[in-house]
């Protein structure tokens, strides 16, 4: 088992635009971070194995559904509460905050506002305390950047719907009670089905053979003839942008899990280059190692800007999709470089799991493509700026 040595570093002292109910909610999750998940993290990851466990810790950190109102079972906190908590947990692994944001994003985000009261009371506060675990099913195995084209659908039967068709890479799948899936009705409007773990057709088996996120649980989903009580359908809105507007709730919390990554792998170079002594004084003193170090900050502190005003604008209800997307791009990419960075500053040792650095580049590689891809994130930005869409949107 690793000592989690990590210090943060707050090199344009944002400590002070937060209130004081941020940093116990950050702190308090760091703490829980460090003493649960870090010691068994590598071995987790070299195994892909699923720490499934500490899901109850999750829910009594608040990680589940941090915003979602107190009488669902949620803290209801803001969403600058909630950037912080997945930073935490990102900075310990992307898989373990990827566990967390569907489960507060794209699962109980959903069902809070677009599902009847007896949704939210059947489903909400289990899925807040960890009891159940939940999935999102868009993907398919041939529609990734364009969900619109999805194959799934369902059919009106009388007194049931009767679903079918698959969904590909889906964290938390195997392990679900419920899952919310997007399909087409019989006129091709897409809305959202919730699936149980149980009903007859229905499967999610396990994918394997992944190089990264290998602490987080991966699978499919498989309908054949699933019949889906009517009362399982969210009706409180359709259309493409239902699913879209959760995919905006959870790049939010990627934009700060992503800041969480690369602080790890800054705070590790930076004492790595302090203890590493080379032809006879520490690497920290070399010219070439400074500016990396100075670049990582510099980049680390650019992003956390960024993402904080962002949380200010959702706080409002003001953020725009757009917004988000430039977020994601700029801090996943942020992180990507700084670990890569870290990665040469360690020399050799950056690649042994002693050091979370290789592990954070492999997780951030998936962080990269999914929940709209990189380039994806850019030809959004280029639609808001120049009113122009290089892609069907």
């Amino acid at each position: 088992m690793s000592t989690d040595r990590f210090e943060a570093h707050d090199y344009y002292m944002m400590d002070e635009l937060l209130t004081d109910e941020h940093k116990l909610i950050r702190d308090s999750s760091r703490a829980w971070v460090k003493e649960t998940v870090s010691p068994i993290i590598e071995d987790c990851f070299e195994k892909a194995k699923f720490p499934e466990h500490i899901l109850p810790g999750l829910g009594e950190i608040g990680a589940f559904g941090p915003y979602i109102p107190e009488e669902y079972g949620g803290a209801g906190l803001d969403q600058i509460s909630y950037g912080l908590l997945m930073q935490e947990l990102e900075r310990c692994d992307s898989g373990l905050r990827s566990t967390a944001s569907v489960q507060s994003s794209l699962v109980m985000y959903p069902i809070w506002k677009y599902g009847t009261e007896e949704q939210k009371q059947k489903f909400l506060p289990k899925l807040a305390s960890g009891e159940w675990l939940g999935c999102f099913g868009l993907t398919e195995p041939d529609h990734g950047s364009n969900p619109g084209g999805m194959l799934t659908n369902f059919v009106d039967k009388g007194d049931h719907y009767l679903l079918n068709g698959s969904k590909m890479w889906i964290s938390n799948s195997p392990l679900s009670q419920v899952a919310v899936v997007w399909a087409k009705n019989e006129e091709g409007r897409i809305h959202g089905l919730l699936v149980e773990k149980g009903m007859e057709g229905f499967t999610a088996p396990e994918m394997h053979g992944k190089h990264s996120l290998r602490a987080s649980i991966t699978g499919e989903l498989i309908f054949n003839n699933v019949k889906i009580p009517k009362e399982n359908l969210l009706p409180g809105r359709n259309g493409l942008g239902a699913p879209l507007s959760c995919l905006d709730s959870a790049r939010y919390g990627i934009a700060w899990g992503a800041i969480g990554a690369g602080m790890d792998c800054y705070d590790l170079a930076l004492r790595y280059s302090k203890e590493r002594i080379q032809f006879g004084k520490p690497i920290a003193s070399f010219q070439l190692i400074q500016k990396k170090l100075a670049e990582m900050i510099t980049e680390i502190t650019k992003a956390q800007f960024l993402t904080y005003r962002l949380g200010q604008l959702r706080n409002e209800g003001r953020a725009t999709s757009a917004q988000i997307s430039m977020a994601k791009r700029n801090n996943v990419e942020m992180a990507l470089d700084i670990a890569r960075e870290a990665r040469q500053i360690h020399g050799a040792m950056g690649i042994t799991n002693e050091y979370s650095i290789m592990r954070h580049m492999a997780n951030l590689e998936s962080v990269i493509t999914y929940e709209g891809t990189h380039d994806i994130h850019l030809l959004i930005t280029g639609l808001d700026v120049t009113g122009i869409a290089a892609f069907n949107s």
